[in-house]
C-alpha cells in the first residue's frame, strides 16, 4: 500500500471537450507550420501552447494549500438520507481559489455527491453540504477526499487525492414498534433498581419532560453543563430485556463474506456490504430478515428508554447490561450497529428471571438455542 501511494501521481489530469478541441487544433497548426514555414502559423501555435501552459500553472496554484474538513451529523441511520457538512479552508495568504470541486472517497471510489465552491477568498473558509444515504448499518470508513478544478479556461480537469480517514457509524434503520405501556401498568418483581419518586437515592440522569423541578441537582448540573435530576428507588421495577437473534446458517454467512468488497473498495467494516452483490434472492431474504430484527430491537430500545425504562440487550455473543438514559441508548445503538452474524452454536447471554422480556426473531429464519421470554416478536 505504501509503495502504491509513493508512486501514485500527485495530480490527475483529464481533458474536457474544449480541451480536446484545443489540443487537436494545436497539433494541426503545428503540422501546418512545420510544412509551410509560415511565421503566422508559428505565432498562432505559440499562442495556443502558451494558453495550455497557463491553464496548467493557474490550476496548480488554485489547488495549493486547501484543507477540507468534514462534519457528519451526530447520528446516521441506515436507509435514511443525511447531510454531510464540508468545510474548505484556503490557507493561501494572498491568492483566492476558484471553481473548486470536493468529493469524498471510499477507497478509490468517489461518493455519488460532490460539492462545488465558486470562490474561496484568501485566508477564508467556505462551507456547504451534500446529501447521502447508507443502505446498511455498520462502521464505514471514508478514506479521504478529492480536490478538483477546471480553472481557469475549463480545458482540463485537474484533481488530487488527499488521505484523511473518517469513520462513520451507521445505526440500524428506524422502524415503527409497539408503543411502550404506561409506567403504572408495568409488572415488577423487586423492590430495588426501580426509578421512582420515593425511596432511597438511586443516581443522576438528564432531565426529561415532566420531571419535578424539586429533583434537579443544581451543583452537578452546573459542573456538567447539563440539567441533571435525582432518581430514586421504587417498589416496582421498570426493566425490559430485549433479546435479538442474529444467527444465520453457515452457507449464508459464507455468501455474505464472499460478496464483501476487497480492501480499498467502498465498504463498511463488518460482515455485511452496502449491497448483497451476486447473492441469490433466497440468501438475500435471510440476511434482510436478520437486519429487520436488528432494526426492530434498536427501535424498541429507543422507545422504552425514552419513557424511562431500564433496558438490557442480549444477543448471540453480545450483551449490554441494563441501564437508562441517552448514554445507554447510544451504547445499545452502537452494539447493534456492529452486531455480527453468528451461527446457532453461539449462545445467548443468560436472561434475568422475572422481568419483562421480548425476543425479536427474524421472520422465516429458523435458529436453535433461543431463550424463553415473555413475548416473541417476529420482525
Amino acid at each position: 500500500m505504501g509503495v502504491k501511494r509513493r508512486w501514485r501521481p500527485p495530480r490527475r489530469l483529464s481533458f474536457t471537450r474544449e480541451g480536446k478541441i484545443l489540443v487537436f487544433l494545436s497539433v494541426g497548426v503545428g503540422f501546418a507550420a512545420i510544412n509551410t514555414g509560415n511565421n503566422l502559423l508559428y505565432l498562432l501555435l505559440g499562442w495556443m501552447l502558451s494558453f495550455i501552459i497557463a491553464s496548467g500553472v493557474l490550476s496548480e496554484q488554485t489547488l495549493k494549500k486547501l484543507v477540507v474538513t468534514r462534519r457528519p451529523p451526530p447520528k446516521i441511520f441506515a436507509s435514511e438520507p443525511f447531510l454531510m457538512e464540508v468545510v474548505i479552508e484556503n490557507k493561501k495568504p494572498k491568492r483566492a481559489s476558484y471553481s473548486i470541486e470536493v468529493e469524498d472517497l471510499q477507497g478509490k471510489t468517489p461518493i455519488d455527491k460532490r460539492c462545488y465552491f465558486l470562490k474561496i477568498p484568501e485566508g477564508k473558509s467556505q462551507r456547504t453540504s451534500y446529501r447521502h444515504t447508507f443502505v446498511r448499518r455498520g462502521l464505514y470508513t471514508i478514506t479521504g477526499y478529492r480536490l478538483a478544478t477546471k480553472f481557469p479556461f475549463a480545458l482540463f480537469r485537474k484533481s488530487r487525492d488527499v488521505d484523511a480517514p473518517l469513520d462513520l457509524l451507521v445505526y440500524p434503520a428506524r422502524v415503527i414498534v409497539p408503543r411502550p405501556p404506561p409506567r403504572s401498568a408495568t409488572r415488577g418483581d423487586a423492590t430495588a433498581d426501580r426509578l421512582g419518586r420515593r425511596g432511597e437515592f438511586f443516581g443522576l440522569r438528564e432531565h426529561r419532560a415532566g420531571d419535578d423541578r424539586r429533583d434537579v441537582h443544581w451543583k452537578s448540573s452546573a459542573r456538567s453543563g447539563r440539567l441533571l435530576v435525582r432518581e430514586y428507588e421504587d417498589e416496582l421495577a421498570r426493566r425490559l430485556v430485549i433479546a435479538v437473534d442474529n444467527a444465520l446458517p453457515a452457507d449464508v454467512r459464507e455468501a455474505v463474506n464472499a460478496n464483501s468488497p476487497e480492501e480499498g473498495e467502498a465498504k463498511p467494516i463488518g460482515p455485511w456490504s452496502n449491497g448483497f452483490g451476486a447473492m441469490t434472492p433466497a440468501l438475500e431474504a435471510q440476511v434482510s430478515a436478520v437486519e429487520r430484527a436488528i432494526s426492530t430491537a434498536a427501535s424498541l430500545a429507543a422507545a422504552y428508554l425514552e419513557v424511562g425504562w431500564t433496558v438490557e440487550l442480549v444477543a448471540r455473543g453480545t450483551h449490554v447490561p441494563g441501564g437508562n438514559g441517552r448514554q445507554h441508548e447510544a451504547k445499545i445503538a452502537r452494539a447493534l450497529a456492529v452486531l455480527p452474524y453468528v451461527g446457532d452454536e453461539t449462545p445467548f447471554a443468560p436472561l434475568p428471571k422475572r422481568v419483562e422480556s421480548v425476543l425479536v426473531t427474524p421472520r422465516g429464519v429458523v435458529a436453535n438455542g433461543r431463550p424463553s421470554t415473555n413475548t416473541v416478536l417476529d420482525a
